[in-house]
């Protein structure tokens, strides 16, 4: 396969200097030789750089859901770029270039509760055309899923990435919660990006011990406290994710993590501690990707039917070595993995004679596995 011209490939990796996200990008590019010839322009708002799109060349750009005056829009199609127009009518832009954040997923709550924010909104709209058959629709989810994995793998460039999986069941005010919570703030003060499934229950507990790892230890039961006033997400998603809010608020610019949720479980809302949201249409995308990026292992807290089946699709490229050498898995609650859900022996049975046999561990309590986590790791 013929190369393209150097002026057209990326310069490093992920496309590094070719992708244009933001107003200053786009302005800083104008000063290049070339100027927009191959670059690739994500969800930027270009009506005010008329006179910019009118004089530079955009030779094999690709303009990605930004908004133009049709007279640069025509112009840039004449230099051979490819336009695709913003989709109008959308509670969502397929063509993002960054991950969520809880505030913008939440907007409007305080005022007009969850049902009128664009998380929610975005829920209905899945609602209404996952199963109609329309392609159109289909190509948008699409859209978005690859867009959000394309951010997704930009914030995590070298980033030591550890994943913490547990059922959305955990009620704030549970111990379950509390030792979850303790987990995220150890896991985030070694140095770790913590990452979950971005959804309730030992989820939220994760992303909130991340977010408050810079804060003193007495922060911890203060902040459980307040949050046991609301604590489900049932009946009330607004009540339980203004309890979130109203933490976030008493102790403002907390500690950084991940959470990658989905709209394929509308009835789990993304949680308000992790500082990015990938949130995916395709549940199969978001599972996968969680696992494949969790690259500094991932720790298991007791669960259901979800929780067995992310144990095993992270098994499965540990036993082959298809991502590489093998990435820690510690099982946490001896009890729920070898009898009430056997899921150990069957692990421990896999990774015999394997690799992988060194990097995997069962604990009894949910504040050993940091430990488990960090010996695994240099086995």
């Amino acid at each position: 396969m013929a190369m393209p011209p150097p002026a057209h490939r990326p310069p490093g990796p992920r496309g590094h200097g070719r992708e244009i996200h933001t107003l200053g990008e786009f302005d800083a590019a104008l000063a290049r030789p070339g100027a927009l010839a191959g670059l690739r322009v994500q969800s930027v708002d270009l009506t005010d750089r008329t006179f910019a799109l009118l004089s530079a060349s955009a030779a094999a750009a690709v303009f990605l859901g930004c908004t133009m005056e049709p007279e640069a829009a025509a112009k840039v199609r004449a230099d051979g770029a490819l336009v695709f127009p913003p989709v109008p009518d959308l509670p969502f832009d397929p063509y993002r270039s960054r991950l969520y954040t809880p505030d913008e997923l939440y907007a409007g709550i305080g005022e007009t509760g969850y049902a009128s924010t664009p998380d929610a909104l975005a829920y209905a709209w899945f609602g209404r055309t996952r199963a109609d058959g329309d392609i159109f629709s289909s190509m948008l989810r699409s859209l978005h899923d690859d867009a959000v994995s394309d951010a997704l793998d930009e914030l995590l460039e070298g980033k030591r990435v550890v994943g913490v999986m547990g059922g959305h069941a955990t009620g704030r005010g549970t111990e379950a919660y509390a030792g979850a919570t303790r987990l995220g703030r150890s896991l985030a003060r070694s140095g770790l990006t913590v990452a979950t499934g971005g959804g309730p229950g030992a989820m939220e507990a994760a992303n909130l011990g991340a977010y408050l790892a810079p804060f003193p230890d007495e922060t911890l039961p203060e902040a459980l406290t307040v949050l046991s006033a609301a604590p489900s997400f049932a009946p009330s998603v607004t009540e339980w994710a203004r309890a979130a809010f109203d933490v976030r608020a008493r102790w403002p610019r907390g500690g950084d993590s991940l959470g990658i949720p989905t709209w394929f479980y509308g009835h789990e809302p993304p949680n308000a501690f992790a500082g990015h949201l990938a949130k995916y249409f395709a549940n199969a995308l978001r599972e996968d990707g969680l696992l494949a990026r969790s690259t500094a292992g991932v720790v298991f807290l007791p669960g259901a039917a979800g929780t067995v089946q992310e144990i095993f699709t992270n098994a499965t490229p540990n036993y082959y070595g298809s991502l590489g050498a093998p990435t820690p898995m510690v099982l946490v609650d001896r009890a729920h993995w070898t009898a009430q859900l056997p899921a150990w022996p069957l692990l421990e049975a896999l990774a015999a004679d394997r690799p992988m046999a060194s990097r995997v561990a069962l604990v009894d309590s949910v504040d050993e596995a940091p430990a488990a986590l960090e010996r695994l790791a240099k086995a």
